[in-house]
């Protein structure tokens, strides 16, 4: 199979990869943009990662966040500018292989399908934790395990049987609880008489290590904004829609958590529990607000959020791993799409199993659905933090290759890489406290036995 061209009047040319097997033209650019929302999963943030980042950065949350923006802009703009000019279910991946060596090509897949599994997991233990906030007393009599392999067997299902039902199923359920969330911050706010909060604009009082901490952290609430970039074979217009949906998606999530980090930390000024330890803070700002009824609603919407970024990472995660298995980066039987549902069948299933399988194992151990947010959550980061780093060198690369590489471009691409590479070194060092202070050991022996994959893969595939 091979890939069309066009070149757009006065413009660079562009690439549109085979499908693949998948079904072309299928999602509508509110669908493409859904794939992105949901791998976000805006809702969660709110009501697990914020108190994270307060833990952190105490009064500077929202700076916190505001800081994780802005590096996260500079890589959706470089991710965007790929995106006008190819489209392929590979993503990232894809835009590293015409300009990178073939092994750093071959890191990035291996790294984006890490981080997308890791995610799905990070979120299944999300949905064990909100499980049994939102069943109270009954969740005693529910094993964690399993929620989990319920949440992961749903999202495989889904996602083998047909992409057009996850992108709508996935779009209500984060409208919906982005919807309550944004009005119990509304309230909230309201009630406080609109008037700046100085204590959290003061950054004499803020810690600049937790500050940065907290930044770190808040990353991981935007990680996945650009996995529409792996529905390149099935979204209507492409190389329209995906890039509006990766800066839009990154763009609307930071404001959202912006608002939402403020409200929150002013909301629970002087209340009983600190935001740090609250199990549940959409339940008691909506309780504190008065109107405790959005509460449930919320939690209950959080829960399928939770599901929703399940589905939304398998479904990246398997299209990425079908086109590593067409170039011979994985086992030649992922390359294979269901002859009627048009979806990567055998993909979905490994990419869902690589992600329940972790958290089973956690799980087994004892270890508890935040726990397992949590750190399997600050893996993902990892192989995020490598792929965006990949992608935007590969982006210098490919518009001096062109004869298109200007200041403007340089300082995109370069101040991209340099944001991203500190971000990666400073969750290395200084060094963390157990058990986070194991997982770059983790992912390098991941990596590790990936390069040899790659390599062994990479070489049968020119022999073939």
């Amino acid at each position: 199979m091979h890939e069309s061209t066009a070149t757009l009047s006065n413009g660079p040319k562009t690439t549109v990869s085979p499908s693949f097997g998948l079904r072309t033209g299928t999602l509508s650019p509110v669908e493409t943009l859904a794939q992105s929302v949901s791998t976000i999963a805006p809702s969660t943030s709110p009501t697990l990662t914020v108190p994270l980042v307060f833990a952190l950065a105490g009064d500077g949350t929202c700076f916190a966040y505001a800081l994780a923006l802005g590096l996260i802009v500079l890589v959706a703009l470089c991710v965007a500018r790929f995106a006008r000019e190819s489209a392929s279910p590979g993503s990232l991946y894809e835009y590293t292989r015409g300009s990178l060596p073939p092994v750093l090509a071959a890191v990035t897949a291996w790294a984006l399908f890490f981080a997308y599994a890791m995610t799905a997991a990070s979120v299944i233990g999300g949905f064990i934790n909100y499980a049994y906030v939102f069943l109270g007393p009954l969740g005693r009599h529910v094993p964690a395990s399993l929620l989990a392999s319920a949440s992961a067997a749903v999202a495989m299902w889904v996602a083998y049987r047909d992409i057009k039902i996850s992108a709508r199923l996935m779009l209500w359920i984060e409208t919906i609880s982005v919807v309550l969330i944004a009005c119990v911050v509304a309230v909230t706010l309201f009630r406080h008489g609109l008037h700046l909060d100085h204590a959290q604009l003061d950054l004499r009082h803020i810690s600049p290590s937790g500050l940065r901490l907290g930044g770190m952290l808040a990353i991981f609430s935007f990680v996945g904004f650009e996995s529409a970039t792996t529905l390149g074979a099935e979204a209507r217009e492409p190389l329209c829609t995906i890039p509006r949906a990766v800066i839009g998606s990154a763009l609307l999530a930071g404001v959202f958590f912006l608002v939402c980090s403020y409200g929150e930390v002013l909301g629970f000024r002087g209340a009983p529990t600190s935001l740090a330890t609250s199990t549940a803070p959409m339940r008691y700002l909506s309780s504190r607000a008065g109107i405790s009824f959005a509460g449930a609603i919320i939690d209950l919407g959080v829960l399928v959020s939770m599901f929703a970024a399940t589905l939304a990472c398998v479904i990246a995660a398997s299209r990425v791993l079908l086109l590593m298995a067409h170039n011979g980066l994985a086992h030649d039987r992922l390359r294979q799409t269901h002859h009627r549902n048009q979806t990567p069948a055998a993909a979905s299933v490994v990419a869902g199993c690589a992600a329940l399988l972790p958290a089973l194992g956690l799980v087994a151990r004892g270890v508890s659905g935040a726990d397992i947010y949590g750190w399997m959550g600050t893996l993902a980061v990892f192989g995020f933090l490598t792929a965006y780093i990949l992608a935007t060198a590969a982006l210098a690369l490919h518009l001096r290759h062109t004869g298109r590489l200007k200041v403007g471009g340089i300082v995109l691409t370069v101040s991209a890489v340099l944001a991203m590479t500190l971000v990666l070194v400073a969750n290395v060092y200084p060094v963390p406290e157990a058990p986070y202070r194991y997982f770059p050991y983790v992912y390098l022996a991941y990596l590790t036995v990936a390069a040899l994959i790659c390599w062994r893969g990479l070489r049968n595939f020119d022999h073939g």
